[in-house]
């Protein structure tokens, strides 16, 4: 991953109501959630959740997809791991015992 791609991922994420979003979406599952599901959940207005979906959309965290005339949101895996992987490849200097526990939650949850 470029360091201007994680900069726009990072960036999309330096926002408390989209975060929000993107943490239930990660919690969702692959499955997803309808845009109006994120708005209730949230309590925000559907105007708004959109342009925060958007944000997110852009940078290519989540993906969008139509069932009928629903649109459900989802996060992009792969997307997320590649975010992850550029913000930890040289992670500690060599001692594997700092990064830990990023493995630990990373084999618990995945």
């Amino acid at each position: 991953m470029e360091t201007t791609e994680a900069v726009k991922r990072l960036s999309a994420l330096a926002q408390d109501a989209r975060m929000d979003v993107f943490r239930l979406l990660v919690k969702a599952g692959p499955q997803g959630l309808a845009a109006g599901e994120i708005a209730r959940t949230l309590d925000t207005p559907a105007n708004t959740m959109s342009a925060q979906l958007l944000v997110l959309t852009n940078a290519k965290l989540i993906k969008a997809r139509r069932d009928g005339r629903s649109i459900i949101y989802a996060v992009d895996y792969a997307a997320m791991s590649d975010l992850l992987i550029f913000l930890t490849e040289d992670c500690c200097g060599g001692r594997a015992e700092m990064c830990a526990p990023l493995a630990a939650i990373a084999n618990r949850c995945c």
